[in-house]
């Protein structure tokens, strides 16, 4: 079974990794770097970045955004889970899911829009494209994990 950004597609053969990934963008109203940038510094998007902790280590931060290990992302992200953090407040929420290099990201993404966040989207070229950008960067501090924002820990 394929998956695209509004759920579920039936195929009769099995579909590669590059066509499922195909499919799923096309749903998506992905952001460069910029633009995230300026939609997040204005509150209207809420990036959540995703790296796994040893890439974050080693690149560092993007300020203000939300660390989320990917394998809890949806348990976070649901605003009607019982697990979910502060920030998850609406199904309406813009959410810009940051991961390495952009292709992760955007099955994350998929899979929030499965949960109805209709608004998550993901950045185009990820946490190396911000960086190529010349955009904020903060180095990870050794007390920063999952599920903080802005240095903070909840």
């Amino acid at each position: 079974m394929a998956v695209t950004a509004e759920g579920p597609l039936r195929a009769e053969t099995p579909v590669g990794i590059d066509e499922l990934l195909e499919r799923v963008r096309e749903g998506l109203d992905r952001v460069e770097a910029d633009a995230a940038h300026e939609a997040a510094r204005a509150g209207e998007a809420l990036l959540v970045d995703i790296r796994y902790a040893a890439l974050r280590e080693r690149d560092g931060l993007i300020p203000g955004a939300l660390v989320v290990e990917r394998n809890e992302l949806e348990w976070r992200l649901d605003p009607q889970g019982s697990h979910r953090a502060p920030e998850a407040t609406s199904h309406a929420l813009r959410v810009v899911i940051v991961c390495n290099e952009g292709y992760a990201s955007s099955l994350a993404a998929a899979s929030l829009r499965q949960l109805g966040l209709h608004r998550a989207t993901d950045l185009v070229g990820g946490f190396q494209a911000w960086r190529a950008a010349g955009l904020p960067v903060a180095p990870q501090t050794s007390g920063q994990s999952s599920g903080q924002a802005s240095g903070q820990t909840y």
